[in-house]
Parts: structure tokens; sequence; C-alpha cells
């Protein structure tokens, strides 16, 4: 799942280039890139070899929430969390919460950055100008509206950081989020009772995205089809969605896979049990709550690559595409990330079948 250091061979009995299968090849890899996949006759090292996963939700691991303790350790957990779930980058969020913590989470990044830290591929904010009436388990009395100075002051503290914000488009002026966008920020619709109408125009006008479809949004009813709809309808806007059996039930997942295709892709939603905070998850089961609400998984992205073969119906091709291609493509990375193929980055994911479920393999 690292990056391979210098020139070196990675052999595989079937490898997922991120388009197809290739059999007993091998990747040779230099300067921790892919040059080429070649024909391997030897006994090859791993039985498959796909492209490492990418999670663009994940708030904390190991009682460590980022949120509450904004330093480079959490974001160490964390990527150590994401490598045993087969994910070798992560974009740790923060949901609705103060400016001081928001800043501090942003100082994290950039100090976890100086230290070598790998993996991290900026900040997601989720919040803090979200609706409401679809505020899930975030903190009512911290959403608000944005104003332009707010916006800007943020944007300067947040300048090479900050990758994706969760806001609700009806609660936000548009010139706003034009002006996200012109950061090279990606804009999520999410947490919003946006109509039809509203949503449909968002995505037209700089939101390509939605955060965890279904959850925390207007729903799609006969007579009013709401950012669900909205979605459903749309061209080009990806969502993300949560594939653990709590947040979206399986046959609603298969109707999202059915009408998006390519464009819906898998976050884990994950956090960890905090004692401290305004978020204080507890886990329940094999989920977490925040004062009886649900408020995260406690999925890992491999977990999830299994709930989508065994309970979603997808087959394992378009399976790993939710789990790698369509994350770094949602984040404007797909021309380095996601793939396994000649100029992309080496990191790869090795899995083993056994008992019906995929398993990671190490050597």
């Amino acid at each position: 799942m690292l990056p391979v250091s210098n020139t070196s061979t990675v052999s595989a009995r079937q490898i997922f280039t991120g388009e197809e299968w290739i059999a007993n090849s091998a990747l040779l890899v230099a300067e921790s890139r892919i040059e080429a996949i070649e024909p391997f006759a030897e006994v090859p090292q791993y039985d498959l070899l796909v492209p490492s996963f990418i999670d663009l939700q994940i708030y904390g691991a190991y009682g460590k929430l980022l949120s509450v303790f904004p330093e480079p350790e959490s974001l160490s957990l964390l990527y150590r969390y994401c490598l045993q779930g087969g994910a070798s980058f992560f974009l740790p969020t923060v949901a609705t919460n103060t400016r001081e913590v928001f800043n501090a989470a942003i100082d994290a990044v950039r100090s976890y950055w100086r230290q070598g830290g790998l993996g991290c591929l900026g900040l997601h904010l989720e919040g803090p100008w979200l609706n409401p009436l679809k505020r899930g388990a975030h903190v009512a009395s911290l959403l608000r509206t944005p104003t332009k100075a707010e916006v800007i002051d943020l944007l300067k503290e947040a300048e090479g950081v900050v990758k994706l914000i969760t806001l609700a488009p009806e609660v936000c002026d548009p010139e706003l989020i034009g002006i996200i966008r012109d950061h090279g920020i990606r804009v999520s619709a999410g947490h919003s009772n946006a109509t039809f109408q509203e949503a449909t125009s968002a995505f037209k006008n700089g939101v390509s995205l939605a955060t965890h479809l279904y959850n925390a949004m207007s729903s799609l009813q006969h007579r009013a089809p709401g950012m669900v709809g909205a979605l459903f309808c749309a061209e080009s806007t990806m969502a993300s969605i949560i594939p653990d059996g709590h947040h979206v039930d399986w046959p609603a997942l298969q109707i999202a896979k059915k009408q998006m295709g390519d464009r819906l892709f898998v976050i884990t939603d994950a956090v960890t049990e905090t004692s401290e905070g305004p978020y204080l998850h507890q886990l329940v089961k094999d989920r977490y709550e925040t004062a009886g609400v649900l408020s995260g998984s406690s999925l890992t992205m491999l977990k999830a690559l299994n709930n989508l073969l065994h309970f979603g119906a997808i087959e394992l091709d378009e399976a790993l595409r939710m789990c790698s291609l369509y994350p770094a493509k949602a984040l404007g990375v797909d021309n380095r990330l996601g793939r396994l193929a000649p100029g992309y980055e080496a990191h790869w994911t090795a899995l083993t079948l056994h008992d019906q479920h995929l398993q990671l393999t190490t050597l």
C-alpha cells in the first residue's frame, strides 16, 4: 500500500488497472511512479493487486477525533487506520465547529505535512454553512449563513490546505460558492433542504459533488423530487455514499447505483469514540451515535468494498472503482491516483479472496 521507492518490481496473479484486469504481470516502478506493466513468468508476490483506496470523509481514529485533538498525531493515527482498510489516501474531516477549531485543524495538516506525514490530501470542512432543518448530528447553535467577509477570511487561512467544503447551497449566495471554487476548492452539497430546482441550479453553477447521498438532504418525493431527485437527473455531479447498512438501506444503494453509475463513490464517514467536544460519539454495536442520533460509521474502505459486493449487488471491478478511481475524480486527482497505469503514482493494495471476502495481503 505504501509508495515503492527506487526501481522495483511488484507482481501479482491479477492486476486491476482501474479499467481492466491483467493476468500474471508486474508493475515496474521507478521513483515511486509506475513505468510499465509487463508479463511476469515467475511465482507472483500477490494474488490481486488493485489501486489504493481513497477516503474523502473520515473524522478520527483510535480515540483521537481531529476536531478534539487537532494535531499531527491525530492525522498519523488516521493514516494508520486508513492503511489497515486498504486506503493510502484520506481527507480528514471536521464537522460544524468554531472557527478556532477549524484554524487548529488547518494548522495540524500543515504541521503533519512539514513532518513528512503521508496520505493526507488536505482537509474537508463539513459545515458550518448548513441548513438547520437537515443538520443531523451537527451543532445547531454553530450553523449559519455565511457572509462574504467570513468566506474570504476563511479561504485566506485555509490556503492550500482545505480541498473540499460541504455546504447547503440554498443558504449560501451563489457568488460565495463561486469564490470558493475560484480558490481551487471543491464544493459539495450536503445537510441541505434544497428543492429540486435549487439543487439543479447549484449543480449547474459550481457545486460538483454531494455529501453522503440520501442522508441529511431533501428526499425524492413524487411531488417534490428534492436534492436526491436532482442528483439522479444531473449529468456530471458526483455523490458520496456510506455503505454500512445503517446510513443507507441496501436496495436504496442499488437504486442509486443504477441511476448514477460512475458518479457514485464511497466514503467511510468513520468517527471514533470521544468524551470531549460537541460531538460525543459513542459506539452502538457497529455504528456511532451522538445523543441517540446516528453520527458516523465504523467502516474501513475494505469493509465498504466487501459490503458493496455482498449487499450492494455491485461487480468487483465497479466496486473497486467506487473506492479508488471515482473518489480520485471527485477530488480532481485522477491524473495521478486511482489507477495502476504508466505515469501514475505507485500506490497499490494487495488483496486475497478468503471465504468469499476480500482481505488485505502482506508479505
